[in-house]
């Protein structure tokens, strides 16, 4: 980071002894501007959220097929090393990997430090759902296929032992109470939790008749077995920023198709009233709000997407009264 760099509030990481900025950078598909736009506007983004004080940014090897790792390391390289971000990566394990569990972590552990042209990650995370025997689909697992000796867990404790990772952890979906029992086991350090201003039970008991995941307070899980936590989907793949549409715009949740998410997103916008703000402001400052997240992370598919999310960090977690009315709403919906 420059010299002259701000510095963006930071909050505890767990229990691993960093530090998160408030806001962190997502190399995803959804948002997709370090894999969809060009180089020049590649680097100017990277470069825009450093000079904030962020110097974190997150991607996965399912990014592209890899793409949003190339781009990423490429920039990298161009910078000095003291201004270089933290990295996190994601990678989804198939079935066949339960075969020899610590061998597939390791394979695609050390693509994706290729990619990105380095020789260690700050995190690297399990991308597969969590679930029971015979879940939905085959990139779902079972705690046992994770905990088990020998399992998932272990290999990524040993790329951790063999100096490839700092960090392990999570993405926090699935069935949640399967999910409740990998962050109990504490074998990881992080999750990624799924939350926003449509659903924010990680944080809230749900209303009766709640008909999409019910994420069942995991942030007060992962608050008491010592997790740190990455906020994800702050934006609801993009409906709670514009009324446009590009497409990639993934439901992650039950029931949430584009046009069902349409209609929450309507409803909330229509209680909170004008606001003085972009709409993505407004649900970036709501993730803020709950001191349980480390960081949030947010997508971009342009310059001014960024310009906004950074805005909104600086402005602070959204005020007491638009909580109040949007948790009084949630609760007799």
């Amino acid at each position: 980071m420059t010299n002259n760099a701000p510095a963006m509030r930071q909050r505890p990481f767990g229990k691993t002894g960093l530090t998160t900025p408030e806001l962190m950078l997502g190399g995803g598909f959804v948002g997709g501007i370090m894999i969809h736009s060009d180089e020049d506007t590649r680097r100017t983004a990277l470069n825009k959220v450093l000079d904030a004080g962020s110097d974190w940014i997150d991607t996965a090897t399912s990014y592209g097929n890899g793409q949003s790792e190339t781009n990423i390391g490429r920039l990298l390289q161009e910078m000095p090393k003291e201004r270089r971000p933290r990295v996190s990566s994601k990678i989804g394990l198939t079935p066949e990997d339960l075969k020899d569990p610590k061998s597939a972590v390791r394979k695609a552990l050390e693509a994706s430090l290729e990619r990105l042209q380095m020789d260690k990650l700050e995190l690297y995370q399990l991308h597969n759902r969590i679930g029971w025997s015979g879940s939905q689909g085959r990139d779902w697992f079972t705690p046992y296929d994770i905990l088990r000796p020998g399992g998932i867990a272990d290999a990524f404790e040993a790329a951790r032992e063999d100096g490839l990772t700092d960090f392990t952890g999570i993405t926090a979906l699935g069935n949640t109470a399967a999910v409740r029992g990998v962050i109990a086991s504490e074998r990881f350090q992080s999750a990624q939790v799924y939350y926003n201003m449509l659903n924010p039970t990680a944080a809230v008991n749900a209303p009766p008749g709640f008909d999409t995941t019910d994420f069942r307070g995991l942030l007060g899980a992962c608050r008491t077995h010592g997790l740190g936590v990455i906020g994800i989907r702050i934006l609801a793949a993009g409906v709670l920023a514009t009324n446009e549409r590009h497409g990639r715009e993934i439901p992650i949740t039950d029931n949430s198709d584009p046009a069902t998410e349409d209609m929450r997103a309507d409803a909330v916008w229509r209680l909170l009233g004008e606001r003085n703000e972009p709409h993505a402001a407004t649900a970036i400052r709501y993730g803020l709000a709950n001191q349980d997240f480390s960081t949030i992370e947010f997508g971009a598919a342009e310059m001014s997407h960024i310009d906004i999310a950074l805005a909104a960090q600086a402005a602070g977690p959204l005020e007491a009264d638009a909580l109040a009315k949007l948790a009084t709403a949630f609760q007799t919906a």
